[in-house]
């Protein structure tokens, strides 16, 4: 899994998540790499009438009707994402909000991204089941430098916590990602796929970005 959350950066304005989006469904069916784009959400839909796998960056516990404002998951899958992030570092939300959505994507048979700080939350959600835990350390997130590279015990022992939740939880990596050498550390750490934002989004070629990392899944075995 290779997600692209484009978050709200001023790069992917208005028709240029389109841009962004062709590129990584060019590099995914290239390399057959399974990527995931995540777009803002007052652009989801467009973007998810491509030829790509669209998660949403957020998704609220709100009803379907009179619930102005909010990111309702059914609705979401009308639109064709399949997915989305729980609880991202910037935009974090209670327990009992994680547990909830968590449960309401899956009956929906929608995926979810869990976003953790630390090795204690990876071992405390983890038991909640999610399709992915990904671990973010919030200082390092927009960094440049890697989580793989500056702190690997982190993945290592979050890779161990998914695995003893005894589920089919699996991890990602996340946090100042840059390089394809980032890439492949992660994930000869044990971690099954990233999550990435600046390192592609403010990359001057998307498209050599997002191969260079699709390259790393290839050459570690994970394709």
């Amino acid at each position: 899994m290779f997600i692209i959350n484009f978050k709200n950066y001023e790069e992917i304005a208005g028709t240029n998540s389109i841009r962004l989006a062709k590129a990584a469904s060019k590099i995914a069916k290239k390399h057959k790499t399974r990527i995931v784009v995540c777009p803002p959400l007052h652009l989801i839909s467009e973007v998810a009438k491509l030829p790509v796998v669209v998660f949403s960056q957020h998704v609220d516990n709100a009803k379907i009707g009179s619930s102005t404002g909010f990111a309702v998951p059914e609705l979401l899958k009308t639109s064709n994402v399949g997915g989305s992030l729980v609880n991202h570092s910037e935009h974090r939300i209670s327990y009992q909000e994680i547990e909830e959505i968590i449960f309401r994507l899956r009956n929906l048979k929608m995926v979810s991204v869990l976003c953790v700080r630390d090795v204690d939350e990876a071992t405390a959600y983890a038991k909640l089941g999610p399709d992915f835990i990904a671990i973010e350390p919030p200082e390092l997130i927009g960094s440049g430098k890697a989580v793989s590279q500056e702190k690997p015990e982190i993945i290592t022992d979050s890779v161990k916590a998914v695995k003893e939740a005894g589920n089919a939880t699996r991890l990602l990596c996340g946090a100042g990602i840059i390089s394809g050498e980032d890439v492949r550390k992660a994930l000869d750490l044990g971690a099954d796929g990233i999550l990435v934002a600046s390192g592609i989004v403010k990359s001057k070629d998307w498209e050599k970005a997002i191969e260079e990392f699709s390259l790393a899944f290839k050459n570690a075995g994970k394709i």
